[in-house]
């Protein structure tokens, strides 16, 4: 899945030993250097030919009209689409007025490393010029997490064996109008890809105020429609024995520094580069000048070096919380390691402003926020980083008013949270697949309550999470319809999507259901305990969301009411009411130049079919296992997983941990693999575009909960592990209400330790334990579960009968005139 020549094997960084040329997208997207708020992509430094040049602020974006072939009342109106931010990357250098092209250059030498220890990307090059000068360069560079809104660029050069006139020429670059004589924008897809960012035509950054000042230079703009301000400074310090001298230009679109240096033979040129972003919704481009200005006041009065000891510092405590050891294969864990730096660099400093399907690692998917957030990152975020997890919710928080309006659109009560996003509207064109997906606010008040279960809380809870709790539930209540038949009154919503994007606008989909049913109890137990413990904050909130007095109850009610579809005569869970009077896709048949298939078919085809872009049940059956059988959840698993393309990136992990707990451990290993190397191994033919965040979150999950058997159901911390047969030991950290956990895994035994808070209560298999500070716990494990060889495959039901008596069969669709003939009855 990885190519290990290009990638050698290193469990704590990142590798390249060649310029890879061939693939240069994908790389610029795995030495992404980032903190949540600004994104870097691993572009290098000379500025040339790229996939996409990119530099990415969270939140900030360009809105733009949605042209509907044929418009309908409530259709989303204003699309959004993330900003590629000023480039200030560029530094170019000359040797004998030469410049470094990497398609040209006689490169003796090269490696780039992403250290995960240290977040810094770095590079070193030996070019040889023309004319025989032996040139070193090494460049680093990264996105500081203490410091939000900086990025430090260093740059050494040594002629080793002859004086030179060196050049290094400094840049700041309007990309998204501009895009330099360089290029660097991503070209049209080769066909039809949804998965790509939108093209604005008209330019996007007008510019405000740009100046320059000694070695200083500054650019700032306001997006024409949206209305955003940017603020881009930098600043230089060059250190050197060498004569220089320095020049500038400054125009609307661009800024350069020009060093020209009289570099003697052996001695060092030393150039860092130091830039600060700010960006603000309403704060006039003047004031984020002036904010950026200070920021790099500060630093230089701090020391550069400073920061750098700052970042490994900010690291060293992020991995004492977060790494997971997998002992035994330094391949996993490299990749493992890899995939949790990329949700740092996309959670760590979003503060407030949520964390998008990309980061802030690329434009794919127009930088927009999704349901991915809450359900595959979130879980990483409240174990391990809880002030991360709070601020991501708080974005939703912040969306209630427009989650309001949409409700309203769509002749709900409460609050409708938007499929897709960034400023908190609705920004999905195509309703089918994005609108119809009413689970985001099951979603959203699902991670809410995981967060409030590990971290305890409940101030947050009070301020703010009831609103979201009391809103989402409101809008069940009035989606949802009562439908009384033998004496028996059920609760049914209809006409939505479920997480499977190939079958759309339903009845009774399980996942959606399922999840209402959680959003619906957890509300009212909510509301129900503030009353009881809080009985000024109820009130408040009673006054602030005109909450009636018998709202709660009604909730429970349909709660208990749901109705959850079940095939007696297939013994599984319908993903929906119709899903199993559709024909069944032989995916087993499919050539695999026709996957994905939303590439290659159109949408209707495809939603005439038993088939699953993504897990829909099968996730159902892990975020709400506590309320499946074992017997349920295996026979869901072997129906859904044949059915089951993988076309989405968010499926991978779902199958994995399913597949190890009701036995299919060697499946879950592929599984796991699969969604390891999503990014590394580009498995999706779109890791250019962007780091698959979610995935990445994923892995997380796949590990501690897949493998380490770690449920968190009713509040109640257990385990049953599921260690595979190769690997010697699985370990992670957990925070769990306030006190800092450290568990190992091998096949003999689960240990758990408190390391720092109070007692923690949990259980193992079903038998409780206490583990406190000084006292760890070890359970002995007489085995990892369950064990079934092979796969699931379509053979294993295709010729079963549905409820009504019919036959399925399987196929795969085609272009024919014949009228098929049924041979059995």
């Amino acid at each position: 899945m990885f190519d290990r020549d290009l990638f050698p094997v290193d469990p704590w960084r990142l590798i390249e030993t060649r310029y890879p040329a061939e693939k240069s997208g994908v790389a610029e997207t795995l030495f992404t250097v980032g903190n949540g708020y600004l994104g870097l992509r691993g572009n290098h430094i000379e500025g040339r030919a790229a996939h996409e040049h990119g530099t990415f602020i969270n939140g900030f974006h360009e809105t733009w009209p949605i042209r509907h072939a044929e418009q309908a009342f409530g259709f989303a109106e204003v699309g959004q689409t993330i900003v590629n931010a000023p480039d200030a990357k560029v530094m170019r250098v000359y040797v004998d007025d030469e410049p470094l092209s990497f398609d040209e250059a006689d490169v003796r030498e090269y490696s780039r490393i992403l250290d995960f220890r240290t977040g810094v990307l770095s590079r070193d090059v030996l070019w040889v010029t023309p004319s025989g000068k032996r040139v070193r360069m090494r460049d680093e560079r990264f996105v500081s997490f203490s410091e939000r809104h900086l990025a430090v660029l260093r740059l050494e050069i040594t002629v080793e064996n002859a004086d030179a006139p060196v050049t290094i020429s400094s840049q700041i670059i309007n990309r998204q109008d501009g895009e330099d004589v360089y290029g660097g924008a991503p070209g049209p897809a080769a066909g039809f890809d949804p998965r790509r960012t939108e093209r604005i035509a008209e330019r996007v950054l007008q510019p405000v105020e740009y100046w320059q000042s000694d070695l200083r230079s500054a650019l700032s703009f306001r997006t024409t429609e949206s209305g955003m301000t940017l603020a881009v400074v930098a600043d230089h310090v060059m250190v050197t024995d060498n004569d220089y001298s320095a020049r500038r230009l400054v125009e609307p679109d661009i800024a350069k520094n020009v060093f020209r240096v009289q570099a003697k033979a052996g001695v060092p040129i030393q150039l860092t580069k130091l830039v600060s972003y700010h960006s603000s919704r309403g704060a006039p481009a003047r004031e984020l000048v002036d904010r950026a200005r200070r920021s790099l006041d500060r630093v230089l009065v701090e020391g550069i070096d400073a920061q750098f000891e700052a970042q490994i510092d900010w690291l060293e405590a992020f991995w004492e919380r977060s790494d997971v050891r997998i002992v035994g294969h330094d391949d996993l864990q490299q990749a493992t390691r890899w995939c949790l730096l990329q949700l740092a660099q996309a959670a760590a400093r979003a503060d407030g402003a949520g964390v998008s399907a990309k980061g802030v690692s690329g434009s794919g998917y127009s930088g927009h926020y999704f349901w991915d957030t809450e359900i595959y990152v979130l879980p990483f975020l409240s174990y391990t980083s809880p002030l991360w997890a709070r601020n991501a919710l708080r974005a939703r928080v912040l969306m209630l008013p427009a989650a309001r309006r949409r409700a309203a659109m769509l002749n709900e009560a409460g609050a409708l949270f938007p499929w897709r996003t960034i400023n908190g509207e609705e920004a999905s064109a195509y309703y089918a697949a994005g609108t119809a997906q009413y689970h985001i606010n099951a979603d959203v008040s699902f991670a809410l309550g995981k967060y409030v279960r590990a971290t305890g809380d409940e101030e947050f809870m009070r301020r703010e999470g009831v609103d979201i709790a009391v809103e989402t539930a409101r809008m069940w209540a009035t989606l949802g319809f009562w439908r009384a038949g033998g004496g028996v009154e059920t609760f049914h919503i209809h006409g939505v999507t479920g997480p499977d994007e190939y079958t759309t606008v339903v009845n009774d989909n399980l996942f959606t259901n399922v999840m209402a049913r959680y959003n619906l109890r957890f509300a009212a137990r909510v509301v129900t305990e503030l009353q009881e413990e809080c009985p000024e904050d109820y009130a408040a909130m009673v006054e602030r969301l005109s909450l009636g007095e018998d709202e709660a109850d009604g909730w429970e009610r349909a709660a208990e009411a749901m109705y959850i579809p079940f095939s007696p005569a297939l013994g599984i869970h319908p993903q929906d009411a119709l899903f199993l009077e559709r024909e069944v896709w032989d995916l087993e048949s499919t050539p695999p130049e026709k996957r994905p298939l939303l590439l290659h078919y159109h949408p209707l085809v495809i939603y005439r079919f038993q088939v699953l872009k993504q897990a829909d049940v099968v996730l159902a059956l892990f975020l709400q296992g506590n309320h499946f059988t074992e017997a349920e959840k295996l026979a869901d698993f072997e129906y859904y997983d044949p059915l089951t393309t993988g076309d989405s990136t968010l499926s991978a992990v779902v199958q994995s941990i399913l597949a190890a707990e009701v036995g299919y451990q060697d499946l879950a290993r592929t599984y796991f693999e699969e969604s390891l190397f999503v990014d590394l191994g580009d498995l999706h033919h779109n890791a250019a575009d962007g780091v698959h965040v979610a995935s990445a979150g994923g892995v997380w999950t796949a590990l501690v909960s897949g493998f380490g058997g770690m449920r968190d159901h009713r509040g109640e911390l257990s385990f049953d592990p599921r260690l595979p047969a190769d690997w010697p030991e699985l370990a992670f950290p957990l925070q769990w209400r306030g006190s800092q956990l450290a568990v190992s895994i091998t096949r003999a035994q689960i240990r758990v330790e408190v390391i720092e808070g109070d007692a923690v209560e949990f259980t193992v298999r079903g038998v409780a334990h206490t583990a406190a500070v000084g006292a760890p716990v070890e359970v002995p494990l007489s085995h990892q579960g369950p064990l079934i060889p092979g796969r699931p495959r379509i053979a294993d039901f295709a010729h079963a009968r549905r409820d009504d008596g019919t036959l399925m069969s399987a196929s795969v669709p085609v272009t024919t005139t014949s009228l098929p003939i049924l041979g059995e009855f």
